[in-house]
């Protein structure tokens, strides 16, 4: 969406979970990520005509070097922000220890477990991810 629609954006993440723990990353150029530095579920914005379950697997090839090719959709949500955001939360689960390997953008990747996810203030957008996760798994996500 680069250059494109200013009224609309098209977000897809992903969750990518092994065992009990989930993958956060962290972006080098945060200007297509509203300037934050903190961490993030694996995401971006759809490409034009793009699917988001295609965006939410290109996403984790891209950002994170793991094909996935068993993804749920969790949940939709819906806000604006200086433009209309509709962002499609989509879970992985991957077993055992997969190696994963920072994209060209990524300047952190790195697995947390979910009883112990950083701090709040350490998480872009104010905790976003924690909130994510939140929704999809109820009380078992940390909340802090």
């Amino acid at each position: 969406m680069q250059g494109g629609c200013t009224v609309h954006r098209l977000v897809a993440d992903v969750a990518i979970r092994s065992r009990d723990q989930v993958l956060l990353v962290k972006y080098k150029d945060v200007s297509r990520y509203d300037g934050q530095r903190g961490w993030f579920l694996p995401d971006d914005f759809l490409a034009h005509l793009e699917h988001p379950e295609e965006a939410a697997k290109r996403i984790a090839r891209d950002q994170t070097g793991l094909a996935l090719a068993d993804l749920r959709l969790s949940h939709v949500e819906s806000f604006g922000n200086g433009a209309w955001h509709l962002v499609f939360h989509y879970r992985a689960d991957v077993t055992g220890s997969p190696v994963v390997q920072a994209g060209p953008n990524v300047a952190a990747l790195d697995w947390f477990p979910r009883s112990g996810l950083p701090d709040r203030t350490t998480i872009a957008h104010n905790g976003w991810a924690v909130d994510i996760l939140y929704a999809m798994d109820g009380p078992r996500a940390q909340k802090r």
